[in-house]
């Protein structure tokens, strides 16, 4: 289980960090500058990160029997800008 923590963790990162690219640079250069080339670049590994990380925190959840407010938390933390950073300080670390 700790590797696979270590893999929520990693992808977790990867995923907060894509997202907030997207949202806070390609998504304004889009709109600004009329150049969906970003938005197009960033939005295919974002989605995949985002479905694996929902994956590893079901899995990793049901494992060590989070609480059901745990675990709600943990997958909204993929849809709020830098939710899983926050996620990983709060509950990642502490496993």
């Amino acid at each position: 289980m700790n590797t696979l923590l270590k893999v929520l963790r990693i992808v977790g990162y990867l995923e907060g960090l894509s997202y907030s690219l997207l949202l806070f640079v390609a998504v304004p250069v889009k709109y600004i500058l009329n150049d969906p080339q970003y938005v197009k670049l960033l939005g295919m590994p974002h989605g995949l990160l985002f479905v694996a990380y929902v994956v590893i925190a079901i899995l990793i959840g049901l494992e060590l029997k989070w609480s059901k407010k745990t675990m709600a938390f943990v997958l909204l933390a993929a849809v709020i800008p830098f939710g899983t950073f926050i996620a990983d300080k709060k509950y990642f670390k502490l496993a």
